[in-house]
């Protein structure tokens, strides 16, 4: 059974795990780099608050299973109803809905939260599974900007999604 809660500084090693393995292998994140804990630290007191939240998905023995975040989309002060989508989800726990679980939750938290407008995403153009389940809850598409990054030798599209809330 898969549960969703605030992450802790406990959580994250798993986190940065799940993230360096899309870094080294996938294309969800377009840094090429790995990051260490260390690293991580300031982007995880970042969503400390309850506007821009990062939660994560445990089963029932703790392991993390994948996180949701909500990050500020631009530093700009008029830019503060929006707010920029993250979801990953840990390799060995895809294909069981877990991504779709942390979307419902998140969506569901940012309406009653009541400070946002909207929510974006940016989605590689590669990520066929990212780009159906943002669809299934209600995104839009709202352009495409091609090659705007170069990885694995080749170069990569972005979609943006945005939702209204």
């Amino acid at each position: 059974m898969i549960t969703i809660r605030r992450a802790k500084i406990e959580d994250l090693p798993a986190l940065t795990d799940i993230y360096n393995y899309e870094v080294l292998n996938g294309t969800a994140t377009f840094d090429i780099t790995p990051k260490t804990v260390e690293e991580r630290l300031p982007w995880f007191n970042e969503h400390s608050g309850d506007v821009c939240p990062l939660f994560v998905a445990v089963n029932e023995n703790q392991t993390v299973a994948g996180y949701v975040s909500l990050s500020p989309y631009r530093s700009k002060d008029a830019y503060k109803t929006t707010a920029e989508l993250s979801v990953y989800v840990d390799k060995d726990f895809r294909q069981q809905g877990i991504g779709c679980k942390m979307m419902d939750f998140i969506i569901d938290y940012a309406r009653k939260q009541g400070s946002l407008h909207n929510i974006i995403s940016v989605i590689s153009g590669e990520n066929a599974a990212s780009k159906k389940m943002h669809d299934k809850f209600g995104f839009v598409l709202c352009g495409v900007i091609p090659d705007v990054a170069q990885k694995f030798d080749r170069y990569l599209s972005i979609a943006n999604y945005v939702l209204l809330i």
